[in-house]
């Protein structure tokens, strides 16, 4: 990490100022709530709470906003994952590369496809997965790589779809924490075999509950998806093969709609706040790349002392949020992997550095200046 250098003065802290929130949906929500509640009394009078007409004009409009063919609204984020291991037949026996330093849930969705996740390491600037280390990590069971668009950067897919090619390996990208950024001009989510997106509430396009999408070209893989999510049926009580009830309901579909709209705007609104963070805290946060646009899902940092940091930041009513303490390579649940300190020495590192600080298109200049000043001090 870059040494500290803080030439910047900031006014003592006064006890009587505000909380400063991690997120504030509540700002965001506020000038849509009349919006909301006249869809969801659409709806009622409609009787269309499951699948239906807002759902597939929600998979339309995402799917082109993209730059991808199709989208298949499904449960959540975990769910989209998934599935699209499913329907590619990835299972028992077959292997899939995820970086380390991820939530568990991209390594989740591939444990509970059947599969084993096999763990590379990270960048040290992008926190994404290392191209450069994913030749070395390929066995002939592996199946399919699954970078991971960590905190709204995107990683480096031009090297990482090239060594899929070489290799007849599919890839999924996992775009949970990254709806809009683009990588070398074009959104992420469509630029590989399948795309799959979480709308947690905390993201930056959320519902108001799970939901989740699939975006892809693949017109065959699209029809699989659809299948499988809804109790694996074509024809209603005509089940082709054993499927989940995986659907995305008409009234988060609905409520996405509207906030879509909003999205690029939203976006763009995080990206002046990372840069208001970034005079004050450049040396210590992620280093984007200039071929990356990313959307500031989450604007971290890195800390030798991250723990008293957050404990700086708590006591002077400042939300922040570590991500993620425990790589994966050493989480209890996969103990039976043989994991050990030192196996990925990023990853490792970042897990006992990061935190992230408030983040949300509203934040104001000056609320950021005085948590740089917590930060600084």
């Amino acid at each position: 990490m870059p040494s500290k250098t803080n030439f910047l003065r900031f006014p003592k802290p006064r006890k009587s100022l505000p909380p400063i929130p991690f997120l504030d949906l509540g700002v965001a929500h506020a000038p849509l709530r009349k919006a909301f509640l006249a869809k969801l009394g659409d709806l009622i009078d409609r009787n269309e709470f499951i699948l239906g007409p807002e759902v597939d004009a929600f998979e339309k409009e995402f799917a082109a906003y993209c730059g991808a063919a199709h989208g298949i609204g499904v449960s959540n984020g975990y769910d989209a994952l998934r599935l699209t291991l499913e329907a590619m037949g990835i299972g028992p026996g077959d292997e899939v590369i995820v970086p380390d330093f991820t939530f568990a849930a991209s390594a989740f969705a591939i444990s509970h496809a059947g599969a084993r996740p096999r763990f590379v390491d990270v960048e040290a600037e992008t926190f994404c997965l290392d191209p450069s280390k994913i030749e070395a990590a390929i066995t002939p069971a592996t199946k399919a790589i699954m970078p991971v668009h960590l905190f709204g950067h995107p990683a480096d897919l031009d090297p990482i779809v090239a060594i899929a090619r070489k290799h007849n390996l599919k890839v999924i990208e996992d775009a949970a924490q990254a709806h809009g950024a683009t990588y070398r001009g074009r959104r992420v989510g469509a630029q590989a075999d399948a795309g799959c997106f979480s709308f947690y509430p905390s993201k930056n396009l959320g519902a108001l509950g799970d939901a989740g999408m699939v975006v892809t070209n693949d017109a065959s893989l699209t029809d699989r998806i659809r299948t499988l999510r809804n109790c694996g049926s074509r024809v209603r009580y005509q089940h082709d093969f054993v499927g989940y009830n995986n659907r995305l309901d008409s009234f988060q579909a609905a409520l996405l709609r509207i906030k879509l709209k909003g999205l690029d705007k939203a976006n763009r609104l995080r990206q002046k706040v990372a840069a208001v963070y970034g005079r004050y805290l450049a040396y210590q946060a992620m280093q984007s790349k200039d071929w990356a646009k990313p959307v500031y899902h989450l604007y971290v940092i890195r800390s030798e002392s991250r723990d008293k940091l957050r404990d700086r930041l708590t006591a002077a009513a400042i939300g922040c949020g570590v991500y993620y303490p425990v790589p994966l390579h050493l989480q209890p649940c996969y103990k039976s992997f043989g994991g050990k300190a030192g196996d990925f020495p990023v990853s490792e590192r970042l897990a006992r550095e990061v935190i992230a600080l408030p983040m949300f298109p509203e934040l104001k200049p000056a609320q950021i200046r005085r948590i740089c000043g917590v930060v600084l001090s």
